[in-house]
C-alpha cells in the first residue's frame, strides 16, 4: 500500500494520552493471531510532523536504521523538512539506490568488500551513495578491493567524535571516530584530497550525549545530564565551526550533518549544521519518553498473546524478549503499556520464547487475551515482525513490509 503523510485525517488532542487508546488498539486488532506490531497512523503523522516543527528548517536526513520500513522511509521523506537518507549499512544503501534515492550518506565506516566492489563499479549508486570515514586505513581496504583506475570516484564523509570531554566527567558520549578537532580532520582531509579515486563531500557529527540521552526521566540524574549537555552544546558549537572551517578549505563541502531525534532544536541553531540526523522520533521508542523538549507520541507498538497462568497475579505471554541494543539495563526491555499495571519479573525480565508478568491486572487476564508493549527502541522492533499492522481511526487499513518481510538482514 502507498503510505501518504501529506494528508491527514482530523486530530483531535493527544489520543495516544487516552486511557480508550490501548483498548482500542487491541479492539481493532481483535481478528489477529500471533504477535504482531502496528504503527498507529495518526501518532506517525504527529511525530513526523513535530519533528520537522522542531528541525526550525533545517533539512532532516532520516536514519533509516531506526525506521526499517521502505514504504515509512518514502512517505516521510515526501514530507516537507525531510531531504535524504541516513542508511546503516552498505548494502542498504545500495538497495535503497536501486529503488530510486539518490541521496544516501552511510553513516558509519564499512568494511563489506563485496559491496565495495559493487557500488565502486557502478556508476548511479556511486553517484549516489556517499561513504563514511574517519581513518586511512579505509581508504587503504577501498584501494585494496578496486584500485582506482578501475572504479567509479567516491564520495566520501568525515565522521568526527562529538563527545564531551570534561575534567569531572571523562569521556562522555559514544565511542565513535578517532578525528576530534580541526587539526584531526585537516589531517585526514587532506590526506583524501591527495589520493586519487575519492572526493571529499561531507561532515558528521552525531551528539549522542545531548540527542540520546534524556534529561526529564524524572530521577535525580537529571540536573546533571542537563549542566553536561548545556556546555556540550557550547563546547561542541565552537570545535565543530573550526573543523568545518579547516575542511572547507581543503573541499567544498555538500553538508555538515549533526544532531538526532533528542536536539532537533539544539542542533539546528548551530549555524555549521547544514542538516540533521534522525528518525527515531517517528516511531518513537519508549526510550524517548524523558526529554523535555518534546513529547512523541507512541507511534509502533506490538502485542503478545496470553498463553498461560502460573499464578492468580502472573501471566506468561508468548515471546517478549525482543531486547533494544545498549547496555543490558533494564531500560533496554520492552515496556508492558496495556493491561496498566503489569511489569516483567526481576529475574526472568523479558524471556526468548515467554515472558511472565505480575501484577493485579493479571488477574482479570485469560488464555488468549493481548498484553501490548512498546519497544525501547525504534528501528530495532522492525527486525522481528515481517510486516506492521497499520491501524487508523480504531482500524487495520492495511500492512506495510519491513525490511525483514522484504527479505533483507542487513545487520
Amino acid at each position: 500500500m502507498s503510505l501518504d503523510l501529506l494528508s491527514p485525517a482530523p486530530l483531535v488532542g493527544r489520543p495516544w494520552e487516552d486511557g480508550a487508546y490501548w483498548p482500542g488498539m487491541a479492539q481493532a486488532v481483535a481478528g489477529e493471531s500471533g504477535p504482531i506490531a502496528t504503527i498507529d497512523l495518526a501518532a506517525l503523522r504527529f511525530n513526523a510532523l513535530d519533528m520537522a516543527v522542531r528541525a526550525g528548517g533545517v533539512p532532516i536526513r532520516l536514519a533509516s536504521k531506526s525506521v526499517r520500513v521502505r514504504e515509512v522511509i518514502d512517505a516521510a521523506l515526501a514530507l516537507p523538512g525531510f531531504a535524504g537518507i541516513l542508511a546503516f549499512t552498505l548494502p542498504e544503501a545500495l538497495w535503497l539506490a536501486e529503488h530510486g534515492h539518490d541521496d544516501i550518506v552511510l553513516g558509519y565506516p564499512t568494511a563489506d568488500r563485496a559491496a565495495i566492489r559493487r557500488l565502486a563499479t557502478d556508476p548511479v549508486a556511486a553517484s549516489r551513495v556517499t561513504l563514511m570515514v574517519d581513518d586511512t586505513a579505509q581508504l587503504d581496504l577501498i584501494d585494496a578491493v578496486l584500485p582506482p583506475a578501475e572504479r567509479e570516484t567516491l564520495r566520501l564523509a568525515i565522521d568526527a567524535d562529538a563527545s564531551f570531554r570534561s575534567a569531572p566527567l571523562g569521556h562522555v558520549g559514544v565511542r565513535r571516530s578517532p578525528v576530534f578537532d580541526d587539526e584531526d580532520a585537516a589531517l585526514l582531509g587532506r590526506a583524501i584530497g591527495r589520493r586519487p579515486g575519492f572526493r571529499l563531500v561531507g561532515l558528521m557529527m552525531y551528539e549522542a550525549q545531548i540527542a540520546g540521552q534524556p534529561d526529564a526521566a524524572g530521577t535525580a540524574q537529571d540536573a546533571v545530564i542537563r549542566w553536561m549537555q548545556s556546555r556540550s552544546a557550547a563546547e561542541l558549537r565552537e570545535r565543530r565551526a573550526a573543523i568545518v572551517a579547516a575542511l572547507r578549505e581543503i573541499a567544498p563541502l555538500e553538508f555538515v550533518n549533526g544532531g538526532g531525534t533528542g536536539s532537533l532544536e539544539r542542533t539546528s541553531s548551530d549555524p555549521s549544521v547544514t542538516e540533521l540526523g534522525a528518525g527515531s522520533g517517528l516511531l518513537a521508542g519508549h526510550l524517548f519518553d524523558g526529554y523535555r523538549a518534546f513529547q512523541p507520541a507512541p507511534a509502533a507498538a506490538f502485542s503478545l498473546e496470553v498463553v498461560r497462568k502460573p499464578a492468580a497475579d502472573i501471566i506468561t505471554v508468548l515471546g517478549g524478549g525482543w531486547i533494544a541494543s545498549g547496555p543490558a539495563v533494564a531500560s533496554r526491555q520492552p515496556r508492558p503499556v496495556w493491561p496498566v499495571g503489569l511489569r516483567t519479573l526481576t529475574r526472568e525480565g523479558s524471556g526468548e520464547v515467554q515472558t511472565p508478568l505480575q501484577g493485579e491486572t493479571a488477574r482479570d487476564l485469560r488464555v488468549g487475551d493481548r498484553v501490548w508493549f512498546r519497544h525501547a527502541k525504534s528501528g530495532e522492533l522492525a527486525e522481528r515482525v515481517d510486516r506492521y499492522l497499520l491501524v487508523d481511526d480504531g482500524r487495520v487499513v492495511g500492512e506495510l513490509p519491513t525490511y525483514r518481510g522484504e527479505g533483507k538482514a542487513f545487520l
